[in-house]
């Protein structure tokens, strides 16, 4: 079989494990995220092969007991689409209604049109409909671009629009380090431990209000948040940080849907600042200790590659995919230290 033929048979393989995801609920009980079909795009594109495709999908199944889209109850339109932003019952209403305008105006025109409303309930799902849109994006596939958009739009979370001021600091450290400082976001109570409760009773706090504006972005910022949330990972090995790095690298995949690539850069920044209570207000790492764990001797991207892929964990993949994606521009040995010891190989 030649080089271009394989590659086909790989491509047709992925698309048919992919096709079988759709069928679930974007979330599984209670309210999680279902990260299948972003980490079967992940787990092929690190090496593996069909057989362990497969085998991936029916553990991911059970483990997490993945349920069915809720059923249809009423139509959704163009002019009333806004209406039940937020409803995860409306899941299957919304697939509807973005599957028809992706086969109306094509994939990356409909997100274009459609995600700068939806950027304002950036925190969906904890920004797992913003994970969904990335890889959508980094596949074009037609089908997964109307999932990722049902998703976002039935899981919508604002977390607060600002009051449109100019930015204070252009350094996103700053930004982190203000959540330090109001007393009352020591004290956050939720109804559950989730992700998303966190931040949206963070977010309804009064002193979040002036987070959304802070920042002032520049043609650096994206370095900047790849460098912060390199290092707090390094720091913390935390699970929220974890989403700060991978999420780097999603923003980088979804900046061609992204009108205005500013809007989910913000955005982005106030959810993981939103995280800073969860995470329990860590110490930010001394640049000593930064360049410390940068001359560990780490393993290569086929080594941790090769362990990644046997791990059933979708955040051992995710972050071990995102890692390497972004080592490709920074050329970190940081990237290849955090894979290699979350996935145990350090």
């Amino acid at each position: 079989m030649s080089a271009p033929q394989e590659a086909d048979r790989k491509d047709d393989a992925l698309a048919r494990a992919i096709g079988w995801s759709q069928q679930w609920s974007a979330e599984f009980p209670y309210r999680l995220a279902n990260h299948l079909p972003m980490i079967l795009v992940a787990m092929q594109r690190m090496g593996a092969d069909d057989r362990r495709l497969e085998e991936f999908c029916e553990i991911y199944r059970v483990q997490n007991g993945l349920v069915p889209v809720p059923a249809p109850k009423e139509t959704i339109s163009r002019e009333n689409w806004r209406d039940a932003l937020g409803d995860r019952e409306r899941e299957g209403d919304y697939r509807k209604f973005f599957q028809g305008e992706v086969r109306r105006l094509g994939a990356t025109p409909a997100a274009r049109l459609y995600l700068p409303v939806l950027f304002d309930g950036f925190a969906a799902s904890a920004m797992h409909a913003f994970m969904r849109m990335a890889y959508a994006t980094l596949t074009d596939n037609d089908e997964e671009t109307a999932i990722a958009l049902a998703y976002w739009a039935a899981t919508y979370l604002d977390l607060g629009t600002g009051r449109g001021e100019a930015g204070t600091t252009d350094d996103p450290v700053d930004v982190l380090a203000y959540m330090y400082r109001p007393s009352s976001f020591r004290h956050i109570v939720t109804e559950c431990d989730l992700l998303w409760h966190n931040m949206r009773a963070v977010a309804a706090k009064p002193e979040f209000a002036p987070v959304h504006d802070m920042l002032a972005i520049g043609p650096d910022t994206m370095d900047r948040f790849a460098r912060l949330s390199l290092a707090l990972f390094a720091a913390t090995g935390d699970f929220s940080l974890l989403h700060a790095l991978t999420g780097t690298h999603w923003l980088r995949m979804m900046a061609p849907r992204s009108p205005d690539p500013t809007v989910p850069m913000r955005r982005f920044w106030q959810a993981i600042a939103s995280l800073i209570p969860k995470i329990g207000f860590p110490d930010f790492p001394a640049a000593e200790q930064v360049e410390e764990w940068r001359r560990q001797k780490v393993p290569d991207w086929p080594e941790i590659f090769a362990e990644a892929i046997r791990h059933d964990d979708e955040h051992d993949l995710s972050l071990s995919f995102s890692a390497s994606e972004e080592f490709k521009l920074y050329r970190d040995p940081l990237y290849n230290y955090v894979a290699a010891k979350r996935l145990g190989l350090m």
